[in-house]
């Protein structure tokens, strides 16, 4: 038998429409990810301008921005190119000469260019970096809407803890780096490559000196480039783990506390530290390593050409106003030099944030709208029957079966109870009905209409599920029901409250209904937020409710309301209730008895209890613990 996970290729579509689609790149191997410490190849050169391109594409909604900085550009650049030259104009044909009639002019021009390029400097940074954090805002929302589209399974496999650095973490680092550093790029190469033909002009010999320099700055930059990526993906990786391991620890800090495991605990957290620190001690000391070197350059450049050019004006080949205004240019050339050191730098953390941030973009996200056939639509209006024909599902390829051959019917109005020991596969039939998971084989059909083949957002119009694991936001008991869905207004969330006895204790909390849910439910009791849930389970006014019971936690006088509860709603849906009370599976038309994995027994209750097998011997144990 063939085992393939079904996933979904296609988004919700209201989401893009605010968004810029991604484009995402094919997953790289490990060999080219450890090939990076060795150095770079032309297929890496091109991949690190896609990643950037994926950033660009976000960028270009802001087109106007960009261009203001760009017709900024000419003024920043002239003003750069007049400096030196007003310079060499005013020591040669003023100073030197003793000419003072129009250096005070002279003067007041170079004054005027300084001001011009601080204008245009300061126009071109502030629209390029307003147009790149618009960019950096409109991909977090990107993401964060792509995050909530994925597979439940997705989140069986992944901590909430990595997910959570992807969205802050990572895209600080690239709003830091890409909106503020590397879009400056631009101007300083166009300043660079105006200087040296300024340099050309003035003296064409120092500047071939100058030249043979720049393969070995080149070569530098590179070997030190490869090294910072290399450590800057091994510290975002680091930084993520530490992360979800943090988020683990601190969701579950009170069972730490309780077996006084803090100590271990911390131990661990150290552990993970220290791989994080030594990712980055190693980043920094590169990117030192990158810094020092390129001043040390700078430095020996100027040196050389001061001796050089004190050479030619003894020689009479150069005046004292061309070596100044020559050394002054050079110096003017190695500030964008330097800064895009510093940016080399940038764009390695940038491009390590934005490969991890694109590898989650690569996940598939569920297929919650895809296209419909109009009369399997019209079919799902209303549910009349749900089949499990021949049902099998494991969890991975290899893994073994957890359900073998499911088959049952239920139709509208049924009442269906599942009933077994831990592990028997209760919750699994549950999960797969409400798309937890999707890779089943065989056959199972609301209407006649393949579960496969049904959106997630028509099946959910038909299923609701009351969870056994309570969620409760940190929002009112009005939105922990409505949950801000179509339709659901105040009247039909204190409908559904009243309808499942919970009306009763939340009329009585300061604001009722507006009552702000801290923490979870940590200023409600367990009972009162079973009571939440399950209000919120039958709001939506689904035609089928699934029950997962659970009232271990729960007092008395909560346990009856949510007897009650259960009542009315076995009487008013279809129902599919993993049963835990007696009552419960009394009330059911049909029973399922499930062992590891396969219906043993089906039957209503005084059929089974009259074949004494199986579900016999768990009514006895079930009456035996309310005994």
């Amino acid at each position: 038998m063939k085992w393939q996970t079904n996933h979904s290729t296609m988004t919700d579509q209201s989401t893009q429409e605010k968004t810029v689609p991604i484009p995402v790149l094919p997953e790289k191997s490990k060999g080219a990810e450890h090939s990076k410490e060795m150095g770079s190849s032309p297929t890496e050169h091109s991949k690190d301008w896609m990643l950037l391109g994926i950033f660009f594409r976000y960028l270009r909604p802001y087109w106007k921005w960009v261009l203001l900085s760009v017709i900024a550009i000419p003024f920043s650049v002239g003003a750069t190119l007049m400096q030196p030259w007003l310079i060499i104009r005013i020591i040669d044909d003023y100073v030197v000469v003793g000419n003072l009639e129009g250096l005070y002019q002279m003067v007041s021009l170079l004054a005027a260019t300084v001001v011009i390029g601080y204008i245009g400097d300061a126009i071109y940074t502030y629209a390029l970096q307003k147009a790149g954090l618009f960019a950096i805002s409109d991909m977090r929302k990107a993401l964060f809407a792509h995050v909530l589209q994925l597979p439940r399974t997705f989140y069986d496999h992944n901590p909430v803890g990595v997910i959570l650095t992807r969205l802050t973490s990572d895209m600080e680092a690239l709003g830091e780096s890409l909106a503020v550093g590397v879009l400056s790029i631009l101007t300083d190469i166009i300043k660079t490559i105006a200087l040296f033909i300024f340099l050309f002009y003035i003296s064409w010999q120092m500047t071939l000196v100058i030249l043979l320099l720049l393969p070995v700055i080149y070569v530098i930059s590179n070997f030190l480039r490869n090294k910072l990526r290399y450590y800057y993906n091994q510290t975002r990786e680091a930084l993520a783990d530490s992360t979800g391991f943090l988020q683990e620890c601190l969701n579950g800090v009170k069972t730490v506390q309780l077996y006084a495991a803090e100590t271990k605990v911390v131990r661990h957290y150290e552990g993970k530290t220290k791989k994080f620190l030594k990712a980055q001690t190693h980043s920094n000391f590169y990117d030192a390593a990158l810094f020092a070197i390129i001043e040390g350059i700078t430095s020996i450049s100027l040196g050389l050409m001061i001796w050089y050019g004190a050479k030619q004006i003894l020689a009479g080949s150069i005046t004292i106003g061309v070596l100044i205004g020559f050394i002054n240019t050079l110096n003017r050339i190695f500030i964008p030099i330097r800064q895009f050191t510093q940016q080399i730098s940038a764009i390695q953390r940038a491009l390590a944030a934005l490969e991890h941030i694109n590898r989650l973009f690569q996940e598939t996200p569920e297929e919650t709208t895809k296209s419909t056939d109009s009369a399997h639509l019209e079919t799902l209006q209303e549910f009349q029957e749900l089949r499990f024909k021949d049902v099998y599902f494991r969890y991975s390829n290899d893994g073994p079966d957890i359900l073998k051959g499911i088959t049952f019917q239920l139709k509208k109005g049924d009442r269906l109870a599942l009933v077994g020991t831990t592990g028997s596969g209760k919750s699994t039939i549950v999960r797969i009905l409400t798309k937890n998971y999707t890779n089943y084989q065989g056959s199972i059909t609301i209407n006649g209409v393949e579960l496969s083949d049904i959106p997630r957002n028509q099946l959910d119009k038909l299923v609701a599920m009351m969870q056994q694991d309570v969620y409760l936001f940190n929002e009112s008991i009005a939105f922990n029901i409505g949950l801000n869905r179509p339709g659901l207004g105040k009247e039909q969330v204190k409908k559904a409250a009243q309808h499942v006895y919970a009306h009763s204790f939340i009329e009585q909390l300061p604001q009722d209904y507006e009552f702000s849910i801290l923490d979870n439910g940590k200023n409600l009791s367990a009972g009162q937020a079973q009571l939440v849930s399950f209000a919120r389970a039958i709001a939506g006014n689904n035609e089928m409710i699934i029950l997962d019971e659970a009232t271990s936690s729960v007092d008395s006088v909560t346990e009856n309301f949510i007897q009650k509860a259960t009542e009315k709603v076995f009487q008013e849906k279809t129902v599919i209730a993993i049963a835990h009370r007696l009552s419960t599976i009394q009330h059911s038309d049909l029973i399922l008895v499930m062992q590891e994995g396969q219906i043993v027994e089906r039957g209503s209750h005084q059929e089974l209890m009259g074949k004494q097998g199986l579900y016999a011997n768990l009514v006895q144990s079930l009456e035996a613990e309310r005994g």
